[in-house]
């Protein structure tokens, strides 16, 4: 994609620019480190990956591009940190904006993603996999942002809302 590269919270529009499908990146950015996810090229099942440290910009975004090449991703998915009740406060604006950067460094398609019950919704998962709480918090974000990813895929391939 080029410089322009798309930015949208509406999965049909950002489906609409992948007609072949194609390898998902997720991500759930938190304030000291980044969940990983990826999908396959059919879009039928999210896998949690990595927990990256989340340093400055240009730290994280050489990461980024590794995996994304590693894994010839075609688009990012980013969860979006609305409260509860939908609206959206400083870490949404704090998302967004570091969506515009990783869009204009990758030059790839990102879709954003509403997150919301995501980690707790992770959480239930491990513990229901009997996960010791050390382990747990050591894989929450990979977790959680293939929660995201899930729920974004699903969607995408024409599942549920």
């Amino acid at each position: 994609m080029d410089d322009s590269a798309l930015i949208t919270d509406d999965a049909l529009e950002f489906g609409a620019g992948l007609p072949d499908g194609g390898v998902l990146l997720a991500l759930d950015l938190g304030t000291k480190t980044i969940g990983v996810a990826t999908c396959d090229a059919g879009w039928r099942f999210a896998t949690a990956g990595s927990t990256l440290p989340r340093g400055k910009f240009s730290k994280d975004c050489g990461k980024l591009r590794e995996l994304t090449q590693q894994r010839g991703a075609v688009g990012i998915i980013i969860g979006l940190p609305r409260n509860m009740d939908g609206s959206e406060g400083p870490r949404v604006q704090s998302t967004r904006a570091y969506a515009r950067n990783l869009s204009e460094a990758l030059g790839l398609p990102i879709l954003l993603w509403d997150e919301r019950w995501s980690t707790a919704s992770a959480d239930a998962a491990m513990i229901g996999q009997d996960m010791s709480r050390a382990k747990r918090a050591e894989k929450i974000d990979s977790h959680a942002a293939a929660v995201i990813l899930q729920g974004a895929i699903d969607r995408l391939a024409g599942g549920v809302l």
